[in-house]
């Protein structure tokens, strides 16, 4: 049995032991559990409990929420999307869903900017907040990834991988000559054989864009994330860092 003494602690397991029950700080550290997965300590049949409750997390619902994440099928196919507004929580509600999955691939598909420190800045909290053994590709080809991906994919997100192909086909005049890249993406969305989670941006609930290209870019996302529901397992809201679970 591999045991936490207490809030915040992660047992160090000995080398080359499959536990048959881990009582384990889900609440303060989820990513502990992926980890001890990661390194075959906690098996499919080991018993992994929640120990050490307490005002971490908000309710009984609450913590009843996660660990469904974090002890239920954590195998694909499965998809997810997470919609939310800026700075709502909807980045770090995705990541605290993987949190407890042993192979993650995080897909970054904003600008790297180098030039542009906020920007950078952003980047690099998000880079502390998640665990040191996700591997992280900074890539628009959304498509591949999917198509190739094994484990658990989290995209960060839908919104700026949108802006990136735009970009890319120099189509802010003509944004729906990308058309058929949101055709691709898609497709490999319904075919993919991973467990993902897709971050995007809900454009419904904002004032109306002052430039044409503007709308047209808030059609195609607000479009684009309706066919991505419908191809979905799951759909989330995700205001002011409470979740509400889509039908």
């Amino acid at each position: 049995m591999l045991v936490a003494s207490g809030p915040g602690s992660r047992p160090e397991p000995l080398d080359g032991a499959a536990y048959d029950a881990a009582l384990l700080d889900l609440v303060g550290c989820p990513e502990h559990l992926g980890w001890l997965r990661r390194i075959g300590a906690v098996t499919q049949a080991t018993e992994v409990h929640a120990v050490h409750i307490d005002h971490r997390v908000s309710s009984p619902d609450e913590l009843e929420r996660r660990l469904r994440h974090w002890l239920g099928p954590q195998d694909g196919p499965h998809r997810l999307l997470l919609l939310g507004g800026a700075r709502s929580g909807k980045s770090a509600e995705a990541e605290l869903r993987l949190a407890a999955h042993p192979h993650v691939t995080y897909v970054a598909t904003g600008k790297t900017g180098a030039d542009d420190p906020e920007w950078n800045a952003r980047v690099e909290a998000h880079k502390k907040r998640r665990p040191s053994w996700w591997t992280t590709l900074e890539t628009t080809d959304l498509m591949r990834v999917l198509e190739t991906a094994e484990g658990a994919v989290l995209v960060d997100g839908i919104g700026t991988w949108l802006a990136a192909v735009i970009d890319e086909a120099g189509a802010w005049d003509a944004p729906d000559a990308v058309q058929p890249r949101l055709d691709e993406l898609v497709d490999a969305w319904r075919g993919t054989s991973a467990r993902v989670v897709a971050v995007t941006d809900e454009v419904g609930l904002s004032v109306v864009p002052a430039t044409s290209s503007g709308r047209a870019f808030r059609d195609l996302l607000g479009r684009l994330n309706q066919r991505l529901a419908a191809e979905s397992e799951e759909a989330a809201l995700v205001v002011a860092g409470r979740v509400l679970e889509l039908g």
